[in-house]
Protein backbone atom coordinates (compact mmCIF):
# COMPACT_ATOMS: atom_id res chain seq x y z
CA UNK A 1 0.00 0.00 0.00
CA UNK A 2 1.40 3.40 -0.96
CA UNK A 3 -0.09 6.44 0.69
CA UNK A 4 0.90 10.08 0.36
CA UNK A 5 -0.33 12.61 2.88
CA UNK A 6 -0.26 16.20 1.66
CA UNK A 7 -0.11 19.40 3.64
CA UNK A 8 1.38 22.05 3.52
CA UNK A 9 21.36 21.00 16.40
CA UNK A 10 23.97 21.93 15.31
CA UNK A 11 25.79 18.81 16.61
CA UNK A 12 24.56 15.39 15.63
CA UNK A 13 25.65 14.04 19.01
CA UNK A 14 23.07 15.43 21.40
CA UNK A 15 20.11 15.18 19.05
CA UNK A 16 20.80 11.60 18.08
CA UNK A 17 21.00 10.55 21.71
CA UNK A 18 17.66 12.16 22.49
CA UNK A 19 16.06 10.41 19.53
CA UNK A 20 17.35 6.99 20.49
CA UNK A 21 15.90 7.57 23.94
CA UNK A 22 12.57 8.49 22.36
CA UNK A 23 12.58 5.28 20.36
CA UNK A 24 13.39 3.26 23.44
CA UNK A 25 10.59 4.84 25.45
CA UNK A 26 8.20 3.82 22.69
CA UNK A 27 8.62 0.18 23.52
CA UNK A 28 10.18 0.41 26.93
CA UNK A 29 13.78 -0.80 26.66
CA UNK A 30 16.96 -0.30 24.72
CA UNK A 31 17.63 -3.78 23.42
CA UNK A 32 20.53 -6.09 23.78
CA UNK A 33 22.81 -4.51 26.22
CA UNK A 34 24.77 -7.60 27.14
CA UNK A 35 24.04 -9.55 30.26
CA UNK A 36 26.76 -9.22 32.91
CA UNK A 37 27.63 -12.91 32.67
CA UNK A 38 28.39 -12.88 28.94
CA UNK A 39 31.29 -11.29 27.06
CA UNK A 40 28.91 -9.88 24.46
CA UNK A 41 25.32 -10.13 23.33
CA UNK A 42 24.28 -11.21 19.86
CA UNK A 43 20.83 -10.34 18.55
CA UNK A 44 18.05 -12.64 17.54
CA UNK A 45 15.87 -11.59 14.65
CA UNK A 46 12.92 -10.18 16.61
CA UNK A 47 11.68 -10.40 20.16
CA UNK A 48 8.02 -10.74 19.20
CA UNK A 49 6.02 -11.30 16.00
CA UNK A 50 5.07 -8.32 13.89
CA UNK A 51 1.41 -7.58 13.20
CA UNK A 52 0.34 -6.35 9.75
CA UNK A 53 1.27 -2.72 9.21
CA UNK A 54 -1.44 -0.24 10.20
CA UNK A 55 -1.01 2.37 7.48
CA UNK A 56 -3.63 4.64 9.03
CA UNK A 57 -1.67 4.74 12.29
CA UNK A 58 1.55 5.58 10.48
CA UNK A 59 -0.25 8.29 8.50
CA UNK A 60 -1.64 9.75 11.72
CA UNK A 61 1.81 9.76 13.35
CA UNK A 62 2.94 12.54 11.01
CA UNK A 63 -0.36 14.38 10.65
CA UNK A 64 -0.88 18.02 11.54
CA UNK A 65 2.25 19.49 10.01
CA UNK A 66 3.61 22.10 9.61
CA UNK A 67 3.57 23.50 13.12
CA UNK A 68 5.89 25.61 15.25
CA UNK A 69 8.27 22.73 15.97
CA UNK A 70 8.32 20.68 12.76
CA UNK A 71 7.95 21.90 9.19
CA UNK A 72 7.40 18.47 7.71
CA UNK A 73 8.04 14.76 7.88
CA UNK A 74 8.35 11.78 5.60
CA UNK A 75 8.12 8.09 6.45
CA UNK A 76 8.82 5.05 4.29
CA UNK A 77 8.06 1.56 5.59
CA UNK A 78 9.01 -1.62 3.74
CA UNK A 79 8.76 -5.32 4.50
CA UNK A 80 6.64 -8.36 3.92
CA UNK A 81 3.99 -7.33 6.48
CA UNK A 82 3.03 -4.10 4.71
CA UNK A 83 4.37 -0.96 3.08
CA UNK A 84 3.73 2.75 3.46
CA UNK A 85 5.04 5.98 1.96
CA UNK A 86 3.79 9.26 3.33
CA UNK A 87 4.73 12.90 3.72
CA UNK A 88 3.20 15.68 5.73
CA UNK A 89 4.02 19.35 5.82
CA UNK A 90 5.40 21.90 3.41
CA UNK A 91 6.87 21.08 0.01
CA UNK A 92 7.84 17.51 0.83
CA UNK A 93 8.84 14.71 -1.51
CA UNK A 94 9.06 11.17 -0.16
CA UNK A 95 11.80 10.37 -2.66
CA UNK A 96 13.79 13.59 -2.18
CA UNK A 97 17.25 13.95 -0.72
CA UNK A 98 18.18 15.05 2.79
CA UNK A 99 21.26 15.42 4.97
CA UNK A 100 21.43 12.15 6.88
CA UNK A 101 23.70 13.27 9.74
CA UNK A 102 25.07 10.45 11.86
CA UNK A 103 23.59 7.75 9.63
CA UNK A 104 26.86 8.48 7.80
CA UNK A 105 28.58 6.54 10.59
CA UNK A 106 27.08 3.27 9.30
CA UNK A 107 28.69 3.83 5.90
CA UNK A 108 32.01 4.59 7.59
CA UNK A 109 31.88 1.52 9.82
CA UNK A 110 31.01 -0.66 6.83
CA UNK A 111 34.10 0.48 4.94
CA UNK A 112 36.34 -0.10 7.96
CA UNK A 113 34.90 -3.61 8.40
CA UNK A 114 35.48 -4.30 4.71
CA UNK A 115 39.12 -3.28 5.09
CA UNK A 116 39.39 -5.61 8.07
CA UNK A 117 37.96 -8.45 5.99
CA UNK A 118 40.57 -7.71 3.33
CA UNK A 119 43.32 -7.87 6.00
CA UNK A 120 44.31 -4.31 5.21
CA UNK A 121 43.81 -3.35 8.83
CA UNK A 122 43.32 -5.15 12.11
CA UNK A 123 40.38 -4.25 14.34
CA UNK A 124 42.61 -5.10 17.29
CA UNK A 125 45.43 -2.97 15.88
CA UNK A 126 45.89 0.46 17.41
CA UNK A 127 44.96 3.81 15.99
CA UNK A 128 48.44 4.99 16.94
CA UNK A 129 49.96 2.29 14.71
CA UNK A 130 47.99 3.35 11.65
CA UNK A 131 47.85 7.09 12.33
CA UNK A 132 51.04 7.96 14.21
CA UNK A 133 51.00 11.42 15.72
CA UNK A 134 47.31 12.09 15.11
CA UNK A 135 46.16 11.51 18.70
CA UNK A 136 47.82 13.26 21.65
CA UNK A 137 50.97 11.43 22.70
CA UNK A 138 49.73 10.92 26.25
CA UNK A 139 46.65 8.95 25.15
CA UNK A 140 46.77 5.18 25.76
CA UNK A 141 46.65 2.68 22.86
CA UNK A 142 43.18 2.68 21.26
CA UNK A 143 42.05 -0.22 19.09
CA UNK A 144 40.45 0.40 15.69
CA UNK A 145 37.38 -1.63 16.70
CA UNK A 146 36.93 0.58 19.74
CA UNK A 147 36.36 3.53 17.42
CA UNK A 148 33.50 1.70 15.73
CA UNK A 149 31.64 0.61 18.88
CA UNK A 150 32.38 3.82 20.80
CA UNK A 151 34.43 2.17 23.53
CA UNK A 152 37.61 4.14 22.73
CA UNK A 153 37.32 6.54 25.65
CA UNK A 154 38.30 9.47 23.44
CA UNK A 155 37.14 12.85 24.72
CA UNK A 156 34.81 14.87 22.52
CA UNK A 157 37.10 17.79 21.78
CA UNK A 158 36.33 21.39 22.49
CA UNK A 159 34.95 24.53 20.88
CA UNK A 160 35.05 25.59 17.29
CA UNK A 161 33.40 23.03 15.08
CA UNK A 162 30.84 21.95 17.68
CA UNK A 163 29.50 25.47 18.10
CA UNK A 164 27.36 26.82 20.91
CA UNK A 165 24.21 24.89 20.00
CA UNK A 166 22.00 27.86 19.12
CA UNK A 167 20.03 28.20 15.91
CA UNK A 168 21.19 31.79 15.48
CA UNK A 169 24.84 30.83 15.69
CA UNK A 170 24.43 27.95 13.26
CA UNK A 171 22.51 30.07 10.76
CA UNK A 172 25.23 32.71 10.84
CA UNK A 173 28.05 30.21 10.37
CA UNK A 174 26.39 27.49 8.30
CA UNK A 175 28.85 27.81 5.42
CA UNK A 176 31.95 27.57 7.61
CA UNK A 177 33.75 24.25 7.21
CA UNK A 178 36.24 22.34 9.31
CA UNK A 179 38.67 19.70 8.10
CA UNK A 180 38.84 16.33 9.87
CA UNK A 181 42.35 17.25 10.98
CA UNK A 182 41.09 20.47 12.58
CA UNK A 183 38.31 18.60 14.37
CA UNK A 184 40.63 15.90 15.74
CA UNK A 185 43.17 18.57 16.76
CA UNK A 186 40.64 19.84 19.33
CA UNK A 187 41.55 16.75 21.39
CA UNK A 188 44.77 18.48 22.41
CA UNK A 189 44.83 19.20 26.12
CA UNK A 190 41.83 16.95 26.81
CA UNK A 191 41.83 13.93 29.08
CA UNK A 192 40.46 10.50 28.22
CA UNK A 193 36.85 9.89 29.24
CA UNK A 194 37.68 6.36 30.43
CA UNK A 195 40.19 3.58 29.85
CA UNK A 196 39.70 2.17 26.33
CA UNK A 197 37.40 -0.85 26.23
CA UNK A 198 35.91 -0.36 29.69
CA UNK A 199 32.77 1.61 28.79
CA UNK A 200 30.75 2.94 25.85
CA UNK A 201 30.14 6.61 25.08
CA UNK A 202 28.59 7.75 21.81
CA UNK A 203 31.11 10.16 20.34
CA UNK A 204 31.43 11.54 16.81
CA UNK A 205 35.16 12.00 17.33
CA UNK A 206 35.54 8.24 16.92
CA UNK A 207 34.17 8.43 13.39
CA UNK A 208 36.31 11.35 12.32
CA UNK A 209 39.34 9.27 13.30
CA UNK A 210 37.88 6.23 11.51
CA UNK A 211 37.48 8.29 8.33
CA UNK A 212 41.08 9.43 8.54
CA UNK A 213 42.08 5.79 9.05
CA UNK A 214 40.27 4.78 5.84
CA UNK A 215 42.18 7.39 3.88
CA UNK A 216 45.54 6.40 5.36
CA UNK A 217 45.09 2.66 4.75
CA UNK A 218 43.69 2.95 1.21
CA UNK A 219 45.56 5.97 -0.09
CA UNK A 220 42.24 7.26 -1.45
CA UNK A 221 39.79 9.85 -0.21
CA UNK A 222 36.99 8.80 2.09
CA UNK A 223 34.49 9.88 -0.57
CA UNK A 224 36.19 7.66 -3.15
CA UNK A 225 36.05 4.60 -0.90
CA UNK A 226 32.37 5.05 0.02
CA UNK A 227 31.49 5.64 -3.62
CA UNK A 228 33.53 2.68 -4.89
CA UNK A 229 32.56 0.21 -2.17
CA UNK A 230 28.92 1.08 -1.39
CA UNK A 231 27.27 3.75 -3.53
CA UNK A 232 28.13 2.41 -6.97
CA UNK A 233 27.72 -1.35 -6.28
CA UNK A 234 24.28 -0.77 -4.75
CA UNK A 235 23.13 1.83 -7.29
CA UNK A 236 22.48 4.50 -4.65
CA UNK A 237 21.78 7.31 -7.10
CA UNK A 238 20.70 9.82 -4.42
CA UNK A 239 23.63 9.20 -2.06
CA UNK A 240 26.84 11.21 -2.02
CA UNK A 241 29.73 12.36 0.14
CA UNK A 242 29.83 16.05 -0.72
CA UNK A 243 32.90 18.21 -0.43
CA UNK A 244 32.90 20.32 2.73
CA UNK A 245 32.95 23.46 0.57
CA UNK A 246 29.86 22.44 -1.40
CA UNK A 247 26.69 23.51 0.45
CA UNK A 248 24.25 22.50 -2.30
CA UNK A 249 21.47 19.95 -1.89
CA UNK A 250 19.91 18.89 -5.19
CA UNK A 251 16.27 17.72 -5.25
CA UNK A 252 15.68 18.17 -1.52
CA UNK A 253 12.85 16.32 0.19
CA UNK A 254 12.04 19.61 1.92
CA UNK A 255 13.49 23.02 2.66
CA UNK A 256 15.18 23.07 6.05
CA UNK A 257 14.04 26.11 8.03
CA UNK A 258 15.30 27.15 11.47
CA UNK A 259 13.60 29.62 13.78
CA UNK A 260 16.21 32.18 14.80
CA UNK A 261 15.70 34.55 17.71
CA UNK A 262 17.15 38.02 17.19
CA UNK A 263 18.86 40.04 19.95
CA UNK A 264 15.69 42.11 20.39
CA UNK A 265 13.68 38.94 21.08
CA UNK A 266 11.87 38.77 17.76
CA UNK A 267 12.06 35.59 15.68
CA UNK A 268 12.29 34.79 12.02
CA UNK A 269 12.88 31.73 9.83
CA UNK A 270 16.18 31.10 8.06
CA UNK A 271 16.52 28.63 5.19
CA UNK A 272 19.49 26.39 6.06
CA UNK A 273 18.97 23.82 3.31
CA UNK A 274 22.32 24.88 1.96
CA UNK A 275 25.05 24.40 4.57
CA UNK A 276 28.56 23.02 4.75
CA UNK A 277 28.60 19.19 5.01
CA UNK A 278 31.87 19.39 6.97
CA UNK A 279 30.92 16.54 9.39
CA UNK A 280 32.16 14.23 6.60
CA UNK A 281 32.53 10.59 7.71
CA UNK A 282 30.79 11.42 10.97
CA UNK A 283 27.70 13.13 9.60
CA UNK A 284 28.12 14.73 6.19
CA UNK A 285 26.43 12.36 3.73
CA UNK A 286 23.38 13.11 1.61
CA UNK A 287 20.86 10.38 0.75
CA UNK A 288 17.14 9.58 0.36
CA UNK A 289 14.64 7.21 1.92
CA UNK A 290 14.74 4.75 -1.02
CA UNK A 291 18.55 4.71 -0.98
CA UNK A 292 18.80 4.22 2.78
CA UNK A 293 16.35 1.34 2.59
CA UNK A 294 18.38 -0.23 -0.21
CA UNK A 295 21.59 0.23 1.80
CA UNK A 296 20.29 -1.24 5.06
CA UNK A 297 18.72 -4.17 3.18
CA UNK A 298 21.97 -5.00 1.39
CA UNK A 299 23.95 -4.59 4.61
CA UNK A 300 21.71 -6.90 6.66
CA UNK A 301 21.67 -9.51 3.87
CA UNK A 302 25.45 -9.73 3.91
CA UNK A 303 26.03 -8.23 0.48
CA UNK A 304 28.65 -5.82 1.83
CA UNK A 305 30.43 -7.87 4.50
CA UNK A 306 31.56 -11.48 4.96
CA UNK A 307 30.08 -13.41 7.93
CA UNK A 308 32.79 -12.65 10.50
CA UNK A 309 32.52 -8.90 9.98
CA UNK A 310 28.76 -9.07 9.50
CA UNK A 311 28.36 -10.42 13.02
CA UNK A 312 30.21 -7.37 14.37
CA UNK A 313 27.22 -5.30 13.27
CA UNK A 314 24.94 -7.22 15.62
CA UNK A 315 27.19 -7.73 18.65
CA UNK A 316 27.08 -5.28 21.55
CA UNK A 317 30.01 -5.15 24.00
CA UNK A 318 29.33 -5.95 27.64
CA UNK A 319 30.32 -2.61 29.13
CA UNK A 320 28.49 0.20 30.92
CA UNK A 321 27.18 3.29 29.22
CA UNK A 322 29.31 6.29 30.21
CA UNK A 323 27.58 9.66 30.57
CA UNK A 324 25.66 9.40 27.32
CA UNK A 325 21.97 9.90 26.54
CA UNK A 326 22.23 6.81 24.34
CA UNK A 327 21.51 3.43 25.94
CA UNK A 328 20.02 5.05 29.01
CA UNK A 329 16.37 3.98 29.08
CA UNK A 330 14.49 0.91 30.30
CA UNK A 331 15.53 -2.11 32.40
CA UNK A 332 18.94 -2.34 30.70
CA UNK A 333 19.62 1.36 31.16
CA UNK A 334 23.23 2.10 31.82
CA UNK A 335 24.60 -0.69 29.62
CA UNK A 336 25.92 -0.49 26.07
CA UNK A 337 23.49 -0.62 23.12
CA UNK A 338 25.79 0.07 20.16
CA UNK A 339 27.67 -2.40 17.98
CA UNK A 340 30.40 -1.70 15.43
CA UNK A 341 28.19 0.53 13.31
CA UNK A 342 24.59 0.15 14.53
CA UNK A 343 22.36 0.95 17.48
CA UNK A 344 19.92 -1.52 18.96
CA UNK A 345 16.61 -0.71 20.60
CA UNK A 346 13.40 -2.52 21.52
CA UNK A 347 10.06 -1.04 20.53
CA UNK A 348 6.97 -2.80 21.84
CA UNK A 349 9.00 -5.97 22.29
CA UNK A 350 10.49 -5.88 18.79
CA UNK A 351 14.27 -5.65 18.49
CA UNK A 352 15.38 -3.27 15.75
CA UNK A 353 18.81 -2.19 14.54
CA UNK A 354 19.80 0.97 12.73
CA UNK A 355 20.92 4.52 13.27
CA UNK A 356 19.64 7.98 14.01
CA UNK A 357 21.17 11.10 12.51
CA UNK A 358 20.61 14.83 12.45
CA UNK A 359 21.83 18.10 11.04
CA UNK A 360 20.21 21.46 11.72
CA UNK A 361 16.94 21.32 9.83
CA UNK A 362 16.80 17.51 9.65
CA UNK A 363 16.23 14.65 12.09
CA UNK A 364 16.39 11.18 10.56
CA UNK A 365 16.51 7.48 11.25
CA UNK A 366 16.77 4.13 9.51
CA UNK A 367 15.84 0.99 11.47
CA UNK A 368 14.96 -2.61 10.65
CA UNK A 369 14.39 -5.95 12.26
CA UNK A 370 17.38 -8.19 11.64
CA UNK A 371 15.32 -10.42 9.35
CA UNK A 372 14.22 -7.30 7.40
CA UNK A 373 10.55 -8.16 7.87
CA UNK A 374 10.00 -4.49 8.70
CA UNK A 375 12.17 -1.53 7.73
CA UNK A 376 11.56 2.17 8.31
CA UNK A 377 13.22 5.36 7.15
CA UNK A 378 12.01 8.69 8.50
CA UNK A 379 13.13 12.28 8.06
CA UNK A 380 11.70 15.25 9.92
CA UNK A 381 12.39 18.95 9.51
CA UNK A 382 12.55 20.52 12.98
CA UNK A 383 12.59 24.29 13.23
CA UNK A 384 14.75 24.30 16.36
CA UNK A 385 17.67 22.49 17.97
CA UNK A 386 15.92 21.57 21.22
CA UNK A 387 14.71 18.07 20.32
CA UNK A 388 11.02 19.04 20.27
CA UNK A 389 10.55 16.72 17.28
CA UNK A 390 11.19 13.70 19.51
CA UNK A 391 7.46 13.43 20.19
CA UNK A 392 6.94 12.70 16.49
CA UNK A 393 9.71 10.08 16.49
CA UNK A 394 7.94 8.35 19.35
CA UNK A 395 4.65 8.38 17.44
CA UNK A 396 6.28 7.01 14.29
CA UNK A 397 8.07 4.25 16.23
CA UNK A 398 4.90 3.12 17.99
CA UNK A 399 2.92 3.15 14.75
CA UNK A 400 5.48 1.28 12.67
CA UNK A 401 6.34 -1.27 15.37
CA UNK A 402 2.94 -1.59 16.98
CA UNK A 403 2.49 -4.36 19.56
CA UNK A 404 1.16 -7.65 18.28
CA UNK A 405 -2.57 -8.01 18.76
CA UNK A 406 -3.68 -10.43 21.43
CA UNK A 407 -5.84 -13.36 20.28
Amino acid sequence: MKTVVTGTRWTTLAAAGALLAALAVGGGTPALAASPAAPAATASATASPLPPLDAAAVRQSIAGLPNADVNGALVQVKGRAGEFEGASGEALSVDGRFRVGSISKVFTATVVLQLAAEHRLDLDGTVQRYLPGVLPAEFPPIKVGQLLDHTSGLPRGTGGAWGDGTAASFAAHRFVSWTPQQVVATLAGQTMSFEPGTAQQYNGMNTFVAGMLIEKVTGHSYAHEVRHRIIQPLGLHDTSVPDARDPRLADPAARAMLTVTDPDGTSHRVDVTEQSPWPWAEGGLISSAPDLDRFITALFRGRLLPPAQQEKLFTVPDVPNHQSSHCNTGPTAGRACMSMGLESVQINGVTVWGKTGSRPGWTNGVFATRDLSRRVVYSLNPTGLDGAESAYILRIANAVFAPARQP
